[in-house]
């Protein structure tokens, strides 16, 4: 029986998605064919949340239905999976130490201001939002919060990473974990991917078809064409499940994203409000910084 010996545990809107891709194509790691399966974070009954759309209903929270996203590990080094409410579900380090004390953990971490504005552009992207604005949004956030609707609607909170990681802090060693910055990601990607392969003890100079971002933010430029987008991509039809046997899956990558990023604005978030954010964020960033020893300081330049 097969079960992770790694997490990428968060932060949501951080590019754990496109991470994870990355990760998936190498020879010498699986990763579940199911990203975001929430297994550690949900039980049957806190995984009903409320609010539109929320996926988390579907979260898996049998076991034996969680083992069975690995029955098709061969003899890969590193078995992992990506679920970013790992990081925020105060449940979830426990659970994970519990099952599999010796796994090690991947997070990213981005600026928490603009984590809650690209939190509240996803929402936006895919029509869920009722809130006509970010700051009228983030009004609403206790009430969804205490109507518990999906973590994706906690956009500050989601942004508080120093509690998050001293959960697992105190349970891991510091040698189990691995902290990125979204930064990285962007500037120096082929650099973090290494250090990610050689943390997770597979051979570093394996280099994956980096050139996709995936599950990118923002407000869509037509609804008729998300809507024709969505049909045909993320629902069963003849022309999905043709591509699925002519196509390769890393071209279907490149095609999907170009035609949905091609109908995305580029929005920003609004300067006041992120000079709102950052004074709300300092003192937990600079608490974040002594505990993942790592510099900060430009997440506090507005």
């Amino acid at each position: 029986m097969s079960l992770p010996n790694f997490f990428i545990i968060g932060a949501a809107k951080s590019g754990t998605s496109s991470l994870y891709m990355y990760l998936k194509q190498h020879p010498e790691i699986y990763m579940s064919p199911v990203k975001e399966p929430h297994f550690f974070s949900f039980d049957a009954q806190s995984k009903l949340t409320k609010g539109p759309g929320d996926p988390i209903p579907n979260a898996i929270t049998d076991f034996e239905q969680y083992r069975s996203l690995f029955d098709g590990v061969c003899d890969e080094k590193a078995i992992g999976e990506a679920s970013t409410s790992y990081l925020y579900r105060p449940e979830a380090a426990h659970r994970i130490h519990d099952v599999l004390p010796g796994a090690k953990l991947i997070a990213i971490l981005r600026n928490p201001a603009e984590r809650a504005f690209s939190a509240y552009m996803h929402v936006v992207r895919d029509g869920r939002e009722t809130a006509g604005s970010f700051s009228e949004a983030l009004k609403l956030e206790d009430a969804r919060k205490k109507d518990n609707w999906d973590p994706i609607w906690h956009f500050t909170s989601v942004g508080r990473y120093y509690e998050q990681l001293a959960r697992y802090y105190q349970r891991f060693s510091r040698d189990q974990i691995k902290i990125f910055l979204y930064q990285e990601l962007l500037n120096r990607q082929q650099a973090l991917l290494e250090e990610s392969f050689r943390f997770l003890g597979v051979n570093p100079n394996f280099t994956p078809d980096s050139s996709v971002k995936f599950n990118i933010s923002g407000e869509q430029k037509s609804q008729v064409l998300y809507k024709l987008f969505k049909s045909i991509f993320n629902h069963p039809n003849p022309v999905r499940w043709i591509s699925r046997y002519i196509i390769p899956e890393r071209w279907r990558w490149k095609v999907t994203n170009w035609v949905r990023e091609r109908n995305l604005k580029d929005n920003q978030i609004p300067p006041e409000k992120k000079s709102e954010l950052i004074t709300f964020y300092r003192p937990e960033i600079l608490r974040l910084e002594q505990l993942i020893e790592k510099d900060l300081s430009h997440w506090l330049e507005e």
